[in-house]
């Protein structure tokens, strides 16, 4: 489990973060149109998942805001931005800051998810609810990079998300991508996965 903080009191999670080099768990979430997303359906796509609590915060709006100015200038990228809300909260949200360029998601039919990825609030005021972290799986639908959170009241390191994606093309290798990173800011890879493993820092 993740130990973490929200306003400096402990607070742990279901589990870890997938590893990276690993195949991304997969999941269905619900659109704001209360169609169904499964993650297969973006294979091909580089997809950031920034997770957070709940839309209805301050924290948790700037970050869907910073990430849909950051995803025009992103290309062939699925930006989901996923909570407990309700579509509908997710809706308004869309609606009320004019978001057109991330997918806002709901756990409404499926808890799947945070147990999979071990975001899952086990105890707190927020038990139930998602912790803050970022996730970044490639276009093979492999973990390149993970952040969690250390404080919920924080927001994401959005830049060094950000160089994760734009190290990754569909003629690169992990191992261009972590000699591209900057040393404790890379995703670290097992021998396992032919990639690399210098022994810099991976998640964050």
């Amino acid at each position: 489990m993740a130990n973490i903080t929200f306003k400096g009191n402990p607070v742990q999670t279901n589990g870890e973060l997938p590893e990276t080099g690993q195949q991304a768990p997969d999941f269905v979430l619900t659109k704001t149109d209360l169609t169904d997303l499964p993650l297969a359906d973006l294979s091909g796509k580089k997809v950031i998942l920034n997770i957070f609590p709940s839309i209805e915060t301050m924290v948790c709006a700037e970050s869907v805001r910073r990430f849909n100015e950051a995803a025009h200038s992103l290309d062939n990228t699925a930006v989901l931005c996923i909570s407990r809300d309700l579509p509908f909260a997710h809706q308004r949200f869309v609606d009320k800051e004019g978001l057109d360029a991330v997918i806002s998601l709901s756990e409404l039919r499926s808890l799947d998810f945070g147990d999979r990825y071990g975001v899952r609030i086990t105890d707190s005021a927020l038990a139930g609810l998602l912790s803050r972290a970022v996730v970044v799986i490639d276009e093979n639908g492999r973990v390149l990079y993970t952040q969690q959170v250390p404080e919920i009241g924080q927001e994401p390191d959005y830049e060094t998300v950000l160089d994760a994606v734009r190290t990754m093309d569909k003629n690169t290798s992990f191992e261009d991508v972590c000699t591209k990173m900057p040393v404790g800011e890379h995703a670290r890879f097992d021998d396992t996965d032919d990639a690399c493993d210098d022994g810099r820092a991976g998640k964050i």
